[in-house]
């Protein structure tokens, strides 16, 4: 097997694998339902910091982190990413608890699309006539759910938007996937603490109400968070974006499946809203393979992940 067969296998491995765990995130969320949302927020941001810190010590990028801390516009930039994922997390938390897990998933279908619009309003892209169908697919889905449904999806674009602007942040920071993520659990660290210690003062945190077993599933919070990140990280370096795109439906599809599972209520305009949404991914993937249908792999860039 040549190299570039081994980094294609390796890269598929560890995309599906951080699907997969984004896939049945909602179970975690549904296991630790005692747990308030924003004190599981503030848990998540908690516990991956020192789990972080481990990978970056395992992978000896403390260079980079350190190389990051002087550059006063990265810092910023990380700071305002670390608000769009931070938010994003509290809403998707939130989500699931509140038995919203077809909205959230949602959210994370429609993420794609939101990604093209940003391409073509802010750095100007145009759209093939596929995508076009795509988007006006999607469009009509979620008008579909917000006239028949009698509510606007709210949390699907919250969490849409928050992960689009998260990602556009990223891609135009000159910072390594895993150092970078380590800088924005650190910066919204103070924050998590002192919400936590305010808790427990008051008697009310989760974490020191109950046994052993609340503050070992609390910290499963830190492995949780960064794992995904970390192997998509490995995933996107060694993959074309056409195949990395195939790949990212696995996530909201597993958790369609869990809300399913979990019995939320799957009604006649979640079901044309979802149709709709699933031929806009396919139309809008198909498009992408047509144009990447060379086996090409995409140039490593010169930082780690």
């Amino acid at each position: 097997m040549g190299k570039d067969e081994q980094d294609i296998r390796t890269g598929v491995f560890a995309a599906v694998f951080a699907y997969t765990l984004w896939g049945f995130f909602p179970i975690y969320f549904k296991i630790a339902a005692g747990v308030g949302p924003i004190e599981m927020l503030a848990q998540r941001i908690i516990w991956a910091v020192p789990f972080g810190a481990a990978i970056i010590y395992f992978r000896k990028q403390w260079p980079d982190v350190l190389a990051i801390l002087p550059d006063w516009k990265k810092l910023r930039a990380l700071f305002i990413a670390a608000a769009a994922i931070g938010t994003n997390w509290g809403v998707y938390i939130w989500a699931v608890q509140s038995e919203q897990i077809f909205q959230a998933s949602l959210g994370y279908y429609i993420n794609p699309l939101i990604f093209v619009l940003v391409g073509v309003f802010v750095t100007g892209e145009k759209l093939s006539r596929l995508q076009m169908v795509a988007v006006g697919l999607a469009a009509a889905g979620v008008f579909i759910l917000t006239i028949y449904g009698g509510t606007f999806p709210w949390i699907s674009f919250f969490l849409g938007i928050s992960f689009t602007a998260y990602g556009y942040i990223r891609k135009t920071v000159n910072v390594g996937a895993m150092p970078g993520l380590f800088i924005e659990t650190v910066l919204l660290l103070p924050f998590a603490l002192v919400y936590w210690f305010w808790l427990v003062g008051n008697d009310s945190s989760a974490f020191t109400a109950g046994g052993l077993s609340m503050p070992f599933l609390l910290m499963l919070a830190g492995p949780f968070t960064v794992l995904p990140l970390l192997f998509f990280a490995i995933g996107a370096r060694r993959l074309k974006l056409s195949t990395l795109g195939f790949l990212q439906y696995i996530g909201p599809t597993l958790q369609f499946c869990v809300g399913i599972y979990y019995g939320e209520a799957f009604t006649t305009a979640h079901a044309f809203c979802f149709g709709a949404i699933w031929i806009a991914v396919a139309i809008y993937s198909f498009d992408a393979w047509q144009k990447n249908h060379k086996p090409v792999l995409t140039p490593r860039p010169s930082g780690t992940a």
